[in-house]
């Protein structure tokens, strides 16, 4: 699996399958690439990996045949093309504003005269990564349609916790409200033929959203099924029934 596979799967409208990696570490890059998985997402905007053991944790998920994606710190400039010259092969990249902002993004992924990015790469990597914007933030869906035709974008991912907090749709009282928003960015989504996915922290929430016209499909974020798992063995082991550890959100 490359990023070449992936972005030929997902434009032919075939959902992949990934992990989401907060945890730090070759091995759990490597422990997450070994089960299957199509791409393996290192967050460095909100996990414990930093980017001196990106060149590492990388080429771990790379050798286990996965594909490393990574969710930079920010969407600016610096933090947009460091994780490319570190290994990654495509980026997730956060809080974008619109379209605008869309196309800045791009340009800080490709070297001229296509775009801004400076010669450099010091380990693994591509000279044209996967770009996926995350639709976090009401100006990101008030601009949807534009965001949708943006040139070298490979696709939308939705962060709905943050999405859910700049539009006031906290709380258990507005959950069908929200669900309701995310499935229409899946579905305007589909129907402009571009790659769409919405954070998931487990297998039957992604395939909800799969079942939706989802492509871009995450099932699990590591350090909550470590910890899910790790309670229900506790559980078992003191002869009651434990509680989820829950996740926080994207």
């Amino acid at each position: 699996m490359s990023e070449v596979d992936l972005r030929r799967r997902w434009s032919a409208g075939q959902p992949c399958h990934g992990l989401w990696n907060m945890l730090p570490g070759a091995v759990t890059g490597e422990v997450l690439a070994r089960t299957g998985a199509d791409f393996v997402v290192v967050d460095l905007q909100h996990g414990a990996t930093a980017e001196a053991g990106l060149p590492a944790v990388t080429a771990a998920i790379t050798a286990a045949g996965s594909v490393p994606l990574v969710r930079t710190r920010s969407p600016s400039f610096a933090d947009v093309g460091r994780p490319l010259d570190l290994g990654a092969r495509g980026v997730l990249v956060p809080n974008v504003r619109d379209a605008v902002h869309a196309r800045e993004v791009v340009a800080a992924t490709r070297y001229a005269p296509a775009g801004g990015r400076s010669i450099g790469r010091l380990s693994g990597g591509a000279d044209e990564p996967l770009v996926i914007v995350m639709v976090e933030t009401a100006s990101a869906l008030e601009d949807l349609d534009a965001l949708l035709v943006v040139d070298g974008v490979d696709g939308l991912y939705v962060g709905p916790g943050d999405l859910a907090l700049s539009l006031g749709l906290t709380g258990a009282d507005r959950r069908a409200e929200l669900r309701s928003v995310l499935s229409s960015i899946l579905a305007r989504a589909g129907a402009a033929g571009v790659p769409v996915g919405v954070h998931a922290y487990s297998g039957e929430e992604a395939a909800g959203y799969t079942a939706e016209g989802g492509t871009i499909s995450t099932v699990a974020v590591d350090v909550v099924a470590l910890g899910d798992v790790m309670a229900h063995h506790l559980g078992l082991g003191r002869g009651g029934r434990p509680s989820r550890s829950g996740p926080e959100p994207a």
